[in-house]
């Protein structure tokens, strides 16, 4: 059980899900792949906008968006060209990079990472160090991202009972643990449609730096392909732009793309409202969707070096969002 099955994928998913692949529309002149994270969502509506508005169509790309999941990567398919972009995180890209990757972070969808610790409004909380004493149930995977928060926070971490569970509500639900890491649009949409009562303290106002949902290139697309990139992620932008004034009709319009996905429209439509205060801010208001400032940077690399992860700002390439801004 992954944290995005809770947001409604359903079990087999049928037609359009299936394929992983959403048709092509229109007179589009060059055929380009954006790589998705994962499984259809309103994670992507951004995206779906863009399609269904024509503005790739209009910018002389042919898009296919090409839904990950548990046995798709988002990395392999950039390296060897399937794809032009794709959506990963910070720290899986520093991952690949370590390994040799030549991947740029060209984009930044989710200025703060959803990563949150949710608990129950009963016994909450609500700061970092509310969490000692607690047990926290977690994949034992994630162990690094508590680590970090709580040498971020001069937490005892050794004051947390970790248990490790499957990605559900159901063990904070049923009193086996008090807390649990998870991400801000999913376990805790899925408690507040349940009516459950819950509370969540986002990791990222309290020092935990990584950039989400961010967009990837290689170097080599970068220089020989870089027009494309810019034509959709100037796609990108406008489609995100629009999400955010009706971020109802995005899930409409989610779910009216992937009829077969087993989507849940309540779950759906609570997921978009929740994703608008991580991926927007003063810096975007300023700037542009996906911007990032060398300060933000710096704060991703003090972080990813608590994860274990060495890198340099020059994983980080703002000059297509420039193009794009500019244009």
């Amino acid at each position: 059980m992954t944290r995005r099955h809770v947001l409604g994928a359903g079990g087999a998913v049928l037609g359009v899900g299936a394929m992983g692949v959403f048709p092509r529309r229109g007179w589009a002149q060059v055929p380009v792949s954006l790589q998705l994270s994962w499984l259809h969502s309103t994670q992507f509506a951004g995206s779906y906008i863009a399609l269904e508005r024509g503005w790739w169509r209009d910018g002389g790309l042919d898009v296919t968006l090409v839904a990950g999941g548990p046995n798709a990567p988002v990395e392999p398919p950039v390296v060897s060209g399937a794809a032009l972009v794709g959506i990963s995180a910070a720290d899986y890209t520093a991952a690949a990079v370590e390994q040799g990757a030549p991947f740029r972070i060209i984009g930044v969808a989710m200025q703060k990472n959803p990563f949150v610790i949710a608990s129950l409004a009963a016994n909450p909380v609500n700061v970092p160090s509310d969490m000692e004493g607690m047990r926290i149930g977690m994949a034992l995977a994630n162990t690094p991202v508590l680590e970090a928060l709580c040498r971020l926070n001069d937490v005892d971490i050794d004051a947390i009972e970790v248990v490790p569970t499957q990605y559900s509500p159901q063990p904070l639900v049923a009193g086996e643990v008090d807390c649990l890491l998870c991400w801000e649009t999913d376990l805790p949409v899925a408690m507040t449609i349940q009516g459950v009562e819950n509370v969540t303290m986002l990791m990222a106002d309290y020092g935990y730096a990584v950039h989400s949902q961010t967009y990837i290139a290689t170097d080599d697309s970068l220089a020989t392909r870089r027009a494309e990139i810019v034509a959709l992620m100037a796609g990108e932008v406008r489609g995100w732009e629009a999400y955010r004034e009706d971020t109802d009709a995005a899930a409409a319009l989610t779910l009216e793309m992937f009829p077969d996905a087993g989507l849940d429209p309540e779950t759906q439509r609570l997921q978009a409202a929740r994703q608008v205060p991580l991926m927007f801010s003063d810096l975007t208001d300023a700037n542009g969707f996906g911007w990032w400032t060398d300060e933000t940077v710096a704060a991703n690399i003090d972080t990813l070096a608590l994860l274990g992860r060495t890198v340099t700002p020059d994983m980080w390439d703002r000059s297509i969002l420039e193009e794009v801004r500019g244009a």
